[in-house]
């Protein structure tokens, strides 16, 4: 009788509850999704905060510390004291590396789930200023596209969370790398119509029509749609709403450069990409191994403008210098997303890979021009793709990790990677899914290799 009472006294609590539980009100400091997106400032402070969130802050580092990590060019100074750092500088990371699970995995989701409400709020709002919510949805749409650009670059194929009910998407299994790509090509073709070529603001610090054909022009060639990657690059490099042009190096990395197509801001104006510590005599967290200096050709002005050397300890660390604040109050140093460099370097690539030598040559050598460079003597298809990825590990080192997604995704990385890393594997191409998250959705799948 006594466990009899127990029942119906826990029975009679919940059904007494149960109203109040699912009619909760929203905590005071708080918007409903319906009130948020009610009003033009509302939603756009919203849909601003897709950019600024801690968890936008964290993808961008770690996107960048981790896939240079796994490249030739950057290294972490306390990588021996940090095993979960160390296995992507060395090689073989393991499913259980805490980086890969909370920064390459869970907070681009966070960012993407943020961005799926705000695309069905923006949809079903009726109370908006048509051009604003033009803006505010292609910007989502542009952001859910970005980070499932990286998700599927490091995991090679992901759960497809497309619904702004997260239970919806917990068990979802991996979609293939090509279907990823079909919706970050879809989503990136809806921001397409929807935003203007000008910018919001008087920097390029959110994204505008120009910034989404940059990265389909990226996602075009990781694809060898190498018709629509010179398309897309033209798009940009012919922008007519705004003039982007190759800019000195020593401003490259300005908020005011010219060159810039996208650029997210930071609260303080400097980057938090870490390549520069808060004193100039202080090591930074990470710089160039010794090797890559080697691969600049005599007379490259990047060498000079963009590294630079402190010796401390006997020791000679090579810096990245293409950032020159390490602290400021109101510095003017944002982080650099897209730039008009890679554009050419992309357009030039497909060009090569289409045979179109003299185009192919013409952007290469913008680049090389630049840099203080004489024109390419580079002449075949095969001599150009040579030089042109070469150009691009020195035009875009410490950036996004883009010397180890070229490696890949141009089957080179085991045979370049084996030699540099003391425990590569060649399951290194892909990054494991977390063992955490397998635990927690059965139908996640592994990547061949990992256990």
């Amino acid at each position: 009788m006594k466990k009899l009472s127990y029942i119906l006294l826990a029975l009679g609590l919940t059904a007494t509850s149960c109203k109040k539980f699912v009619t909760i009100d929203n905590a005071p400091n708080s918007l409903s999704a319906s009130d948020t997106y009610a009003s033009d400032g509302t939603a756009t402070s919203a849909v601003v905060a897709l950019y600024s969130y801690w968890a936008t802050t964290y993808c961008l580092q770690y996107y960048t510390w981790t896939a240079e990590l796994l490249g030739d060019d950057i290294q972490y100074r306390y990588y021996s004291s940090t095993p979960a750092m160390a296995e992507f500088q060395n090689g073989n990371v393991t499913t259980t590396n805490s980086n890969v699970r909370n920064y390459q995995w869970y907070y681009p989701y966070y960012v993407i789930a943020e961005a799926n409400n705000a695309i069905e709020g923006l949809t079903k709002s009726t109370t908006l200023t048509t051009s604003v919510k033009n803006q505010l949805l292609g910007e989502s749409y542009f952001m859910r596209a970005f980070h499932f650009f990286y998700l599927n670059n490091f995991f090679g194929g992901v759960p497809l969370s497309l619904d702004p009910v997260a239970l919806n998407n917990a068990n979802l299994p991996r979609s293939t790398k090509a279907e990823v790509y079909t919706q970050i090509i879809s989503d990136l073709k809806t921001a397409e119509e929807l935003l203007p070529g000008t910018y919001t603001g008087t920097l390029h610090a959110r994204a505008n029509k120009y910034a989404v054909e940059a990265l389909l022009a990226r996602v075009y060639l990781y694809q060898k749609d190498y018709t629509n990657a010179v398309a897309y690059a033209t798009k940009v490099i012919g922008a007519t709403d705004v003039t982007y042009t190759l800019s000195d190096l020593s401003t490259t990395f300005k908020t005011s450069s010219a060159e810039t197509i996208l650029q997210f801001a930071t609260y303080y104006g400097y980057s938090s990409f870490g390549y520069r510590a808060s004193s100039a005599t202080t090591i930074p967290n990470y710089y160039l191994y010794d090797s890559f200096l080697s691969e600049f050709e005599t007379g490259d002005n990047r060498k000079t403008t963009w590294t630079d050397s402190l010796v401390s300890g006997g020791v000679t660390y090579r810096r990245v210098n293409k950032y020159k604040l390490g602290t400021a109050t109101a510095g003017d140093e944002y982080n650099v997303v897209l730039r008009l460099a890679e554009q050419y370097l992309i357009r030039a690539e497909a060009s090569a890979q289409l045979n179109d030598i003299a185009t192919a040559q013409a952007d290469l050598d913008k680049v090389r021009t630049r840099a203080g460079l004489a024109n390419t003597t580079a002449a075949t298809k095969d001599e150009l793709l040579t030089a042109i990825a070469q150009e691009r590990k020195i035009e875009l080192f410490g950036e996004f990790g883009h010397r180890w997604f070229d490696l890949v995704r141009t089957g080179q990385a085991d045979a370049v990677l084996s030699q540099e890393k003391s425990t590569w594997l060649s399951r290194d191409t892909l990054m494991p899914i977390p063992y955490q998250e397998i635990l927690n959705n059965q139908k996640l799948t592994q990547n061949p290799g990992y256990e």
